[in-house]
């Protein structure tokens, strides 16, 4: 599936987390990202922090116009991303769809 099509949508209310089998197939299109327990996560190097911080700075513009916020780490050069519906206390399309562009940064 192509997630990279598609927008998030609202999901403050809550609602069921996707369930397992869904989740294995989803993972099939973000191939770099892995599961941690209720979360997808990547990790992400550059040269240096600056670079790091451009591309953080990407993500966050993403982000907003998604409407949808990765937890976000830095380490000087490298950058972990956690995505995970917080309202559903597990994993959304959402997040499927954030991952995604995220790897067309």
């Amino acid at each position: 599936m192509d997630f990279t099509q598609k927008k998030c949508v609202s999901c403050e209310t809550g609602g069921d987390p996707l369930p397992d089998n869904e989740v294995q197939k989803n993972l099939t299109s973000i191939p770099n990202w892995e599961l941690d327990g209720k979360i997808i996560h990547r990790e992400f190097e550059f040269q240096d922090f600056k670079e790091a911080m451009v591309f953080v700075n990407k993500v966050g513009d993403l982000a907003e116009s998604e409407g949808h916020h990765p937890d976000i780490t830095i380490h000087w050069n490298r950058v972990r991303l956690d995505l995970w519906t917080h309202s559903m206390n597990g994993l959304s399309e959402n997040d499927f769809i954030v991952a995604s562009k995220i790897d067309k940064i």
